[in-house]
């Protein structure tokens, strides 16, 4: 018995090492592949099927349209030199309307942004768009000379380029769907990071400023940190004040909170064990009882 355990302790050990290494090599792979998204037309078009046909059943987009236009932007121009305006075409192909106090704006809270508008189901993101939803996550560029196709060996960082291909795009989508912003709008900010609030992150150098005070009722800061911190950053320090100042100079109505009670329960929901999160899940223990 003994030997058998022991046995099969060894293989499961040695199953997670072979496990590791996969993630391990599969991820370095990743990391290195820095050129345009394999299949990336395939991707694209694929999504854009997929929006009209589940997300969105009531569109109506002509994908293999959208692809074109997008193609010949990027291959008309030099790998650094795709500008916005590029671009043009392919979003007159996808006009969208968006519904009034659903939209929620973010920057250095990705994950936590998408887990929020899962589970409250009133907000739409950049990426529940058409534009954001079929390009999420994807590189491209063209080859250095022009009109050469897609290089799929490797592309600039966008630090590197003038008018980088993607942050171009996305530069765009962002303005367009600031500018549609009307109602109450909402705004998710990581108070354990310096410049929570940063005039260089596409939130604080395009949307914000694409935002309409004619439009918008009002705007909804939310500051969440991490459970264990740092804790650098709240309504009433460092560059939330900035932004509040920036909403006011412009004649925004705003409200902030830095103690979101979903957010949090969110976040407890991945660490359990966290110590904030203790008086939460007591509460919630206490409550089960009296229902048994």
């Amino acid at each position: 018995m003994t030997f058998q355990k022991s046995s099969s302790t060894s293989s499961i050990f040695h199953m997670l090492i072979l496990w590791f290494s996969i993630v391990l090599f599969c991820t370095d792979g990743l990391r290195a592949e820095m050129g345009t998204t394999p299949n990336l037309k395939h991707i694209v078009i694929g999504r854009c099927y997929s929006y009209i046909t589940l997300v969105c059943p009531n569109s109506s987009y002509d994908c293999e349209e959208i692809w074109r236009e997008f193609e010949e932007a990027v291959m008309r121009k030099s790998r650094c030199n795709v500008k916005v305006k590029d671009y043009k075409r392919m979003f007159h192909a996808t006009p969208q309307t968006l519904t009034c106090g659903k939209l929620l704006f973010w920057s250095k809270t990705r994950e936590l942004m998408h887990s929020y508008a899962a589970v409250t189901r009133r907000f739409w993101t950049l990426e529940d768009t058409l534009v954001g939803y079929m390009f999420n996550d994807l590189i491209w560029c063209g080859q250095e000379e022009k009109d050469r196709g897609f290089d799929f060996n490797s592309c600039p960082d966008w630090s590197t380029c003038v008018n980088h291909p993607v942050y171009s795009l996305w530069r765009q989508a962002s303005q367009n769907f600031a500018a549609a912003a009307c109602g109450n709008i909402t705004v998710l900010l990581n108070g354990s990071i310096e410049n929570a609030f940063n005039r260089k992150s596409m939130f604080g150098s395009v949307e914000l400023d694409s935002l309409n005070p004619r439009m918008v009722d009002h705007v909804n800061i939310k500051v969440v940190a991490n459970l264990e911190g740092p804790f650098i950053e709240s309504c009433t320090q460092g560059s939330i004040v900035d932004l509040i100042n920036v909403l006011k100079t412009r004649g925004f109505r705003w409200t902030c909170t830095d103690s979101d009670l979903t957010l949090m329960i969110l976040q407890c929901i991945r660490n359990p064990q966290q110590f904030s999160c203790l008086p939460c899940a007591n509460s919630l223990l206490h409550r089960q009882r009296l229902h048994l």
